[in-house]
């Protein structure tokens, strides 16, 4: 017989099952999709990416670190990166000549992505400090540094290119 606290533990242990499973079902049918579009929207707002590197290292580490993580650890890891780059965005972006619905569309599209990893994450798990660090320097060292220049935010553009196609490969290794 059980008790009305076991229930209520079966329940959030269902619960938190089900919700891995419309995430990893999300993930394994929907992200590839998304994350191809926005690819593609990046590269079609503007020229030829820059060959220019960004005064700011990749972080190589912190991908190698996630990629023997906890399945919800790679989800908060896809889900954050891609707050990080949707406020990368929000910036003085005047100075930018990429094509507007192309740039309106890939952040739309970012967006939607965010709200489906959110659905996956616990909101009571902290973001990765060095993956916040991270983008915090490149804020710093390219945006404003660079004064929000035209060149900055192609530096900016090469560097979300390098992240979300690294987040593809990460997704992909989930399944």
């Amino acid at each position: 017989m059980y008790t009305m606290q076991s229930w209520t533990c079966i329940c959030l242990i269902i619960c938190s099952m089900q919700s891995v499973c419309h995430c990893c079902d999300w993930i394994r049918h929907h992200y590839g999709h998304l994350s191809s579009e926005y690819l593609s929207l990046l590269d079609q707002m503007g020229g030829d990416i820059t060959k220019q590197n960004a005064p700011v290292f990749f972080p190589t580490s912190l991908y190698r670190h996630i990629d023997d993580a906890e399945f919800e650890d790679k989800v908060r890891f896809l889900k954050d990166t891609i707050y990080q780059i949707i406020n990368l965005f929000d910036g003085n972006m005047k100075s930018v000549t990429w094509d507007k619905k192309n740039l309106d569309d890939f952040l739309n599209i970012l967006e939607r992505q965010l709200e489906n990893l959110n659905s996956c994450v616990s909101p009571a798990m902290k973001p990765e400090r060095r993956l916040k660090r991270y983008f915090k320097k490149l804020n710093k060292n390219v945006l404003r540094k660079m004064n929000y220049s035209a060149q900055a935010w192609e530096l900016i553009r090469k560097e979300t290119k390098r992240h979300l196609q690294r987040l593809d490969i990460l997704a992909a290794q989930m399944y």
